[in-house]
């Protein structure tokens, strides 16, 4: 038996609010679910971004001193005495904020004394010579600082101490000497630490500043200093030999905890803990976005179960005769699918309009990647997909119906 679409779609004419409501229903949904699908792709890749750090072997000890006797200086040449040598410790070394937690020092750097005008916005370190062993990161050209290099801590917030050299990452490199040509090169600062220009004498391959959201999470300059007490307080990055992290870090922050009256260990973390915690945010919206969709989706499966199987009922005795006169199951079930396809394609063409707008509007409002048109395609076969599945049920329960419900009076 011929199925045409003609009838189909006068029967659909005449009882229009219910298919209107689905396709509506499918459109939003196809909508959000292509636009949430590549946000959560978005902060997906954000978080595992390779970091250039070695963060599976590192931990971070936060000290504080807590009174009038706290020598910090001491204190923190003591501290990295014992750090040093403990069994298991690759390296150790102090950081004026630790990388990939969402907080640090940032500087403008600029090729000309004060020129504010081209500064590039970077993160700022202060660290000492074990920095590059305590990070794990790796040279493209230069060398890193040598200890006679590494100045004392400046102290008070407005001493100005100039570092003579100074390390940056390959971003920034690039970012202020576009031809590649930037080691040996002169550099100053925004705040005045680099009173007289400071040489370039390595570049670092790749590494993530403290501020892994920042579009410029992989611009850092580090300056051969110790980090000044603030609080007075310092963070010391501690990397050991794979697999010995967990040990190492109780038995350090037993000793350090007891080791100077004048301080405490305010925390003692896993770089690897910080990290995730730093991208807490972009988890939350991606399981957000995943069950906000995975909801509407349940909805719309719903909504087109409802509506089929609100037809079979409403047109029993149709079916009925239809049977008598010589349908087969099969084409009772086409009919149905098919009915439920047109509706799903037009839902489908206002949902491709309506999710290239809203990506448009999310572009330009808040600044995030234009949508790829590969997911609009790859979205249009799984609603498609998804509105048969659900129409699928009640099509069967149609073709069941027997032909002589066609000669009931009621």
């Amino acid at each position: 038996m011929r199925l045409h679409v003609r009838p189909i779609l006068s029967a659909m004419l005449r009882n229009w609010t219910g298919p209107v409501l689905v396709a509506a229903q499918i459109s939003i949904t196809l909508a959000v679910l292509i636009n949430a699908v590549y946000i959560v792709k978005q902060r997906v890749d954000r978080i595992g971004r390779p970091t250039g750090i070695d963060v599976e072997n590192i931990f971070v000890i936060r000290s504080v001193g807590v009174n009038d006797k706290y020598a910090h200086e001491a204190a923190m040449r003591a501290d990295l005495a014992y750090l040093r040598g403990v069994t298991g410790v690759v390296a150790a070394a102090p950081i004026s904020s630790p990388p990939l937690t969402g907080r640090g020092d940032r500087i403008g750097v600029m090729l000309k004394f004060d020129d504010h005008a081209h500064g590039i916005v970077t993160h700022y370190y202060e660290v000492d010579d074990q920095a590059l062993a305590a990070l794990g990161v790796r040279l493209a050209a230069g060398r890193f600082f040598q200890a006679n290099e590494v100045l004392p801590p400046r102290r008070t917030s407005g001493d100005v101490i100039g570092a003579p050299v100074a390390v940056i990452t390959q971003a920034l490199a690039n970012d202020l000497y576009p031809d590649g040509h930037a080691l040996g090169k002169p550099i100053y600062d925004s705040f005045g630490f680099l009173t007289a220009p400071a040489t370039i004498v390595g570049i670092i391959e790749h590494m993530h500043g403290s501020r892994v959201s920042w579009d410029k999470f992989d611009r850092i300059l580090m300056a051969p200093r110790l980090p000044f007490p603030d609080e007075p307080a310092v963070n010391y990055l501690v990397r050991t030999r794979p697999g010995q992290r967990d040990v190492v870090l109780r038995a350090v922050d037993e000793h350090m905890q007891n080791s100077n009256p004048d301080r405490m260990i305010e925390w003692t973390r896993t770089l690897e803990y910080l990290k995730n915690l730093s991208y807490v945010a972009d988890r939350n919206m991606a399981i957000f976005l995943v069950a906000i969709t995975l909801m509407l989706i349940a909805i719309t499966c719903i909504g087109i179960y409802g509506l089929a199987t609100f037809n079979v009922s409403r047109r029993a005795r149709q079916i009925g005769t239809r049977r008598a006169l010589g349908a087969q199951r099969e084409d009772i079930v086409r009919y149905f699918l098919v009915e439920n396809w047109l509706i799903t394609t037009v839902g489908v063409i206002i949902g491709c309009a309506l999710a290239l707008v809203s990506g448009y509007w999310l572009s330009t409002h808040y600044g995030l990647p234009r949508l790829d048109l590969y997911y609009l395609v790859g979205g249009i076969p799984m609603l498609w997909i998804v509105g048969q599945l659900a129409a699928w049920l009640p099509a069967r329960r149609a073709a069941a119906v027997s032909p002589a419900v066609a000669t009931r009076s009621v």
